[in-house]
């Protein structure tokens, strides 16, 4: 359906961009349309010409001109295709080979690399063995979880991005050391937070931040109170994270 109101717009109009506000649960499926958080469109263009919800996310999505959105599947599928051409010219992983000799009576253990396309893919146990190593670490999932829970929370609001320098010019005078939920998801995703302790530093720097710029009467103060309380509930209903609180 969007690809179709892509190639519409394009085709009968001069619009190359499109706005919308995505509440938490949408982000995810906008970004797969072409949807990024990234606004690049002056905000006098759009400013005042859309709704601004409270907790949700403003999303932009720059159209290609040369590029037929309903096309997209197809132009996909010839490029896979190209790909494994090329590959297939250097690679023999494509070519199917008969079980061992030795299995014919029956499994039994035998040396992998007494099979001579193991040996001649360059194969090692020290690569099966890095293979295996886990990607992240033990904590990473749990946190995962936790950080998605509390982007998706109603009192996320204020924190989902950097505070605008532009929109509250004296910020960073007074926040020396700013924090937000996109950032911790950046550093989430580089293994940044080996424990829960380190991820709990950061998301009371969100909070501590919140409230030490903003009066304890004001939205933003009263979203940190609840976020914060809404963490710790969390954090508290995973047993095997001993968390000071």
């Amino acid at each position: 359906m969007l690809s179709a109101i892509q190639d519409y717009v394009k085709a009968t109009s001069p619009i190359m961009h499109f706005l919308t506000y995505a509440d938490n649960y949408a982000i995810g499926y906008f970004k797969k349309q072409g949807f990024t958080k990234e606004i690049t469109l002056d905000k006098s263009i759009w400013m005042g010409y859309i709704k601004d919800y409270e907790g949700g996310t403003i999303m932009q999505c720059t159209m290609l001109p040369k590029i037929r959105y309903l096309e997209i599947g197809r132009m996909l599928l010839k490029q896979k295709e190209a790909v494994h051409a090329k590959i297939r010219a250097f690679s023999r992983s494509h070519i199917i080979h008969a079980p061992p000799k030795e299995w014919k009576n029956g499994a039994c253990k035998i040396d992998p690399l007494s099979i001579p396309a193991i040996k001649q893919s360059g194969w090692s146990p020290d690569m099966d063995e890095l293979a295996r190593q886990p990607r992240h670490g033990p904590n990473y999932n749990q946190l995962l979880h936790l950080l998605n829970d509390m982007q998706n929370h109603s009192a996320a609001w204020p924190f989902t991005q950097p505070v605008n320098r532009d929109e509250v010019p004296d910020y960073y005078e007074v926040i020396k050391e700013p924090m937000d939920l996109s950032t911790m998801e950046e550093k989430h995703e580089k293994d940044m937070y080996p424990t829960p302790q380190d991820f709990i530093k950061d998301a009371m720097l969100i909070f501590d931040n919140c409230r030490r710029y903003n009066n304890e009467n004001t939205p933003y103060a009263k979203s940190a109170n609840k976020l914060e309380k809404f963490m710790w509930q969390q954090i508290r209903n995973i047993p095997e994270w001993s968390v000071s609180t």
